[in-house]
């Protein structure tokens, strides 16, 4: 049912969490696991031009580094993986790759944030809402 399996981590103390609960099921279904990190180029609408390159250029590397850590440990279960880094607005971003990979769900973590929840809106919640395949959420008090 599961052959293909889509973890978007951004790096966060809790991406390990998830990344876990991921490779667990890729494992259990002989599963590729494909691993995403997006930029937010939100962040760039309040910079000045002339820090917006830096500012991306840290971010990749951060999102590079997501990448490398979920691969490194899916590595460790015999999972096998694919990786991308996206920029653009995250939740919109998942969906289509989920979309454009065919994957079969999404395992995706939820920052429990209040201020996220109630003022930005959701990554997790939006993905939910939209994925045209089942998403697993994973809180952070899992």
């Amino acid at each position: 049912m599961y052959e293909t399996i889509l973890l978007p981590t951004d790096g966060s103390d809790h991406a390990t969490t998830v990344a876990d609960h991921a490779i667990d099921v890729a494992a259990t279904r002989d599963a590729t696991l494909h691993v995403l990190s997006v930029v937010d180029d939100r962040a760039f609408l309040v910079l000045d031009d002339d820090r917006i390159e830096q500012v991306r250029d840290d971010l990749e590397e951060t999102a590079r580094a997501a990448l490398d850590d979920a691969v490194t440990r899916a590595a460790e279960h015999g999972v096998e993986t694919t990786t991308a880094v996206d920029t653009g607005n995250p939740a919109e971003c998942i969906v289509e790759y989920a979309a454009d990979a065919d994957v079969d769900l999404i395992v995706m973590g939820t920052s429990g944030d209040e201020y996220e929840r109630n003022v930005v809106g959701s990554v997790s919640q939006r993905v939910v809402r939209e994925a045209p395949v089942p998403v697993t959420t994973v809180g952070p008090d899992v």
